[in-house]
């Protein structure tokens, strides 16, 4: 039996054109229904997560380093069922008492207090200030079981003797001393007033 030229053409034609409407109308309905699910599972997840107390104007206060005194405020703060420790923040605003007697205030739109560790993460328009030294950045941690800080992010630092833009900036509380780094290995830029 001969098979004809246009018969093998037209049989391929229609093959051709049955893989078409599977790649690209049948296949991407399957991947969009699997992935539906993925979200409305996950939306699950959310919501279970959400369950949470929230509160208006809160305030904690406490020792830092058995001597320093601080206060963590906030507009809004809410703690979820699950993290118990840890108060999800709008509007941040942190007030510690040095040792020498200058008071460090940072501000935040947002972040999150560990009321077990005093640590705290502050994000977007970030301000840290005591009175001499102003940094503005995208985010900060303050690490008080290091007796660090760490502002990265579109970090700018303005003081007395100068202005600097760098990435990250590590601040040792003990030593006083700033660590300043780029992460694509730029040079930081300071710009010095003698």
């Amino acid at each position: 039996m001969k098979i004809n030229r246009g018969t093998t053409q037209l049989g391929l034609l229609i093959i051709g054109l049955v893989l078409i409407i599977i790649t690209y109308f049948l296949y991407p309905q399957i991947e969009e229904k699997k992935y539906s699910k993925v979200i409305t599972e996950d939306e699950k997840i959310i919501t279970t997560k959400e369950e949470s107390n929230t509160f208006q104007n809160v305030e904690y206060k406490g020792l830092y380093d058995f001597n320093n005194e601080f206060i963590v405020k906030s507009e809004k703060a809410r703690i979820l069922t699950e993290e118990p420790d840890i108060v999800y923040m709008t509007s941040m605003k942190v007030v510690i008492e040095m040792k020498d007697g200058r008071f460090v205030v940072i501000t935040s739109d947002s972040g999150r207090y560990n009321k077990s560790t005093y640590d705290c993460f502050f994000v977007d328009n970030v301000k840290a200030t005591d009175e001499k030294t102003i940094i503005f950045a995208d985010n900060l941690d303050l690490l008080s079981s290091k007796d660090l800080a760490t502002v990265y992010n579109n970090v700018i630092l303005n003081s007395e003797r100068g202005t600097l833009t760098a990435d990250i900036v590590h601040y040792d509380f003990e030593t006083k001393r700033y660590k300043i780094s780029m992460l694509n290995d730029e040079k930081v830029k300071i710009k010095l007033v003698e």
